[in-house]
């Protein structure tokens, strides 16, 4: 789908509407540049290493609203490392930002080290906001975070159940194809 649009106000909005009727929400962008001019190579074509970078000409929908005490204070650093994005407000939402469910759950383990309390994953999308996780998380009660240890360096590990039956299984006379898919 393409869509320039040559109106300054609001231009971020009315190019999300266009989006949202007509594309699943998965290949609506992450971020919206504003570009005056596509840039052109010599032969006319779209010269896609001269576009600017979406990082750092982000642009909010909402007016930038400071955080207002320690927690909505430690939550948008948390987000800035999360999403790699400077002065996040805490009316900003995070999937406006460039959020997504696999940084969604990057963010919840950022919080539950840093915070001490375990948000559960559905959480950040029903309060998409700084201000409105941070009242989440102030109901919530404490809960230590506990890191998985790697296991000791050693020479063999033993098996599981599972992976005798697949070497018994491989020894058997014609059962050496049992896992193979056959393609043609």
């Amino acid at each position: 789908m393409r869509l320039f649009r040559r109106e300054r106000q609001s231009w971020r909005s009315g190019t999300e509407e266009a989006f949202v009727g007509n594309a699943a929400q998965y290949m609506i962008p992450s971020f919206f540049v504003r570009v005056e001019q596509m840039p052109l190579t010599p032969n006319g074509k779209l010269d896609r290493k001269a576009l600017p970078s979406p990082e750092g000409t982000l642009e909010r929908g909402t007016v930038y609203e400071a955080p207002r005490n320690a927690l909505e204070e430690t939550l948008a650093n948390i987000w800035q490392g999360v999403l790699g994005v400077s002065a996040i407000g805490i009316t900003d939402n995070f999937f406006e930002l460039g959020g997504h469910s696999l940084k969604a759950t990057t963010l919840v383990t950022r919080i539950h080290k840093e915070l001490n309390v375990q948000v559960p994953l559905r959480e950040v999308f029903q309060s998409p906001t700084i201000k409105e996780l941070a009242q989440a998380i102030r109901g919530m009660e404490a809960h230590a975070y506990a890191s998985i240890e790697p296991a000791p360096l050693r020479e063999y590990y033993p098996v599981s159940s599972a992976q005798k039956r697949m070497y018994i299984l491989s020894q058997l006379q014609g059962a050496e194809q049992s896992y193979n898919m056959p393609a043609r």
